[in-house]
């Protein structure tokens, strides 16, 4: 079994887990409980739907840094149990439409049995994997992900695959798991792997590279939460240029 696979396996107990009743985290207890992990993260908003919210594993919200306006369509990178899916179909409205897309068929029956509850018919959950989005190109206004793209064993692929489905002015807005660059080797891998990122992390400087050579401007990344060893919880803003602009 490959990387690729064995993500997909956990998270797929981790949706049987939660299809089962129980409480799930992927990482450390205590760092799931703390700041912005989580449910942790949507703690100031009161429209969150309490079952996906009850099995929400990421590491921040990434609606609260992109604008959604009516009529918009939305993908989200690695949408879990749904919860960023549901908040978005809230936010574009009936005229608009938010996809989820996962590589674990247990997660995309979580959260088609989330959407199910919450009566969203403007949703569609789609089977696939970051580095090979099952959309055409140029097909959405906004990409959110919330703690999946550190998860990707081909980071600047799954990057390039948002760039390729958002329209032009399209905009990325994701929370992440990022290294600041200041520590390496055994203790960085050891905070790394206490918030649930097996794969291994981009440093700041590495992820506004990858954004900028793939052709996003206006990339910024802004720590959120320091984890440990030079490991933060961050949000990563970009835009894909409009047409004509230079």
């Amino acid at each position: 079994m490959d990387e690729r696979e064995e993500i997909v396996e956990r998270y797929s107990g981790l949706a049987r887990s939660a299809l089962a009743g129980e409480q799930i985290a992927d990482c450390d207890r205590e760092v799931f409980t703390e700041g912005c992990f989580g449910a942790a993260g949507y703690a100031d908003h009161t429209d969150v739907p309490d079952d996906a919210a009850r099995v929400s594993l990421g590491c921040g919200n990434p609606l609260a840094v992109v604008d959604l306006h009516e009529g918009e369509t939305v993908l989200d990178l690695g949408s879990g149990g749904g919860l960023d899916v549901l908040l978005s179909a809230r936010r574009v409205g009936g005229t608009g439409w938010a996809y989820g897309l996962d590589a674990s068929e247990d997660m995309l029956r979580l959260a088609r049995a989330n959407a199910a509850r919450e009566g969203a018919s403007n949703v569609e959950f789609l089977q696939g994997y970051l580095e090979d989005v099952p959309l055409p190109d140029r097909s959405v206004d906004v990409v959110i992900s919330n703690c999946v793209i550190t998860l990707s064993t081909d980071k600047p692929r799954a990057l390039a695959e948002a760039f390729r489905v958002l329209k032009p002015g399209g905009r990325l807005g994701i929370s992440d798991i990022v290294a600041d660059g200041s520590v390496s080797g055994p203790e960085r891998r050891s905070a790394e792997e206490r918030v649930g990122c097996p794969i291994g992390t981009l440093t700041c400087n590495a992820y506004l590279d990858v954004l900028t050579t793939i052709g996003f401007t206006n990339a910024e990344v802004t720590f959120t939460q320091h984890v440990g060893a030079g490991v933060h919880s961050a949000i990563i803003r970009a835009t894909k240029p409009a047409l004509g602009s230079s």
